[in-house]
């Protein structure tokens, strides 16, 4: 098995365990990090929806809390007819951890539909650059 197809099991049987009683749409991630260990979340829904977590939020965090903070590939997993892309916010959040030409591959249950870049999804992600010491800004 490659290590994508790994990623795809990994987030497809995350997915499996995502909590969705409102919305019924499950979604599973998995995140390659630098060192090459894999990270996998999926969404856990809120009654009171803006509390919602996304599967990429929540991979982020198991990805942090295990002392990894560089993101190399990611994969998305969800049971839909359309592509199913990270949500704005979920971009901006694979960008703090991601470079542009991060690979961000879309997948179904069963595999593998479309890859694209972070940057291709994200083309203008917000970033933040600190002034200058001794800078007047």
């Amino acid at each position: 098995m490659s290590r994508l197809e790994d990623m795809v099991v990994q987030a497809a049987d995350t997915r499996e365990r995502a909590h969705a009683p409102y919305s019924g749409f499950k979604v599973g991630a998995c995140l390659k990090t630098a060192d090459g260990r894999l990270f996998a979340g999926c969404n856990v829904e809120n009654v009171a929806y803006p509390q919602s977590q996304c599967a990429e939020a929540t991979a982020i965090g198991i990805m942090v809390a295990a002392g990894q903070k560089t993101i190399v590939e990611v994969v998305i997993v969800a049971e839909s007819d359309r592509l199913c892309t990270p949500c704005g916010g979920c971009r901006q959040r694979l960008a703090e951890f991601a470079a542009p030409d991060t690979p961000v591959h879309i997948c179904s249950p069963q595999g593998l539909i479309e890859s694209f870049t972070l940057g291709d999804l994200l083309p203008a992600a917000f970033t933040f650059e600190p002034p200058a010491p001794g800078s007047q800004g």
